[in-house]
């Protein structure tokens, strides 16, 4: 369940507390180049499908503070699986009522080229756009790593009422994931509309695709 940005979602699959990189080192993987992004911006909503995903729905976040680059989250969802519950509980800054999961203060860093997470032990770079197949980033202090998959450069990927291209990210996850069941994460990035779906692949071969929807444009 990440992200974004992703971004409960991202946190809740284990993307989830890391200080700020200078984002001006281009030659590093690990650091995003690029103007800051219109969907970082202070008001700036992210959202997924309404209808239950794996035990997922009602996902909503919203950019609180824009500062020094760094976008401050706000977000909750209802999750019924209680693996995941159990998996997300330890997190910082998550709070669970019943079904419903919360996270304040899930810092994102966006700009034109890139996404990169800064809250939690799965902190690092999310996408850079224009990585090729085989590129890799590293993760928080964990020495995980996220490889770059594919990169069509076709418009071969359905969003809302588009076909658009897309970069695919897939990241390694740890023992705590593992015994939920998940076995890899995938984030599905576009230059455009920045992250627009993260794939969790689980343990038995099946894999669930969150689609993600943000109010602003690069």
């Amino acid at each position: 369940m990440k992200n974004l940005v992703s971004l409960l979602i991202f946190c809740s699959i284990g993307i989830l507390s890391g200080s700020c990189d200078d984002p001006s080192d281009g030659g590093n993987p690990n650091k995003l180049t690029g103007s800051q992004s219109k969907m970082g911006v202070v008001g700036v909503s992210v959202s997924s499908s309404s209808a239950e995903i794996a035990g997922v729905s009602n996902f909503s976040a919203v950019v609180e503070s824009l500062e020094n680059g760094i976008s401050t989250y706000t977000a909750q969802a209802t999750v019924t699986n209680p693996l995941l519950i159990n998996m997300i509980s330890n997190f910082p800054g998550v709070v669970i009522e019943g079904n419903t999961v919360s996270i304040n203060n899930l810092q994102i860093q966006q700009t034109t080229d890139g996404i990169k997470c800064l809250t939690g032990p799965f902190a690092g770079v999310l996408v850079k756009y224009n990585s090729s197949v085989g590129d890799t980033y590293t993760t928080g202090t964990s020495g995980k790593s996220r490889t770059v998959v594919s990169k069509t450069g076709l418009d071969d990927y359905p969003y809302g009422f588009y076909l658009i291209k897309t970069i695919q990210v897939e990241s390694t996850v740890g023992e705590a994931s593992r015994m939920s069941g998940i076995n890899k994460i995938t984030y599905i990035a576009n230059h455009r509309f920045g992250m627009v779906g993260v794939k969790v692949g689980l343990e038995d071969g099946t894999s669930t695709t969150f689609p993600i929807y943000t109010s602003a444009e690069n």
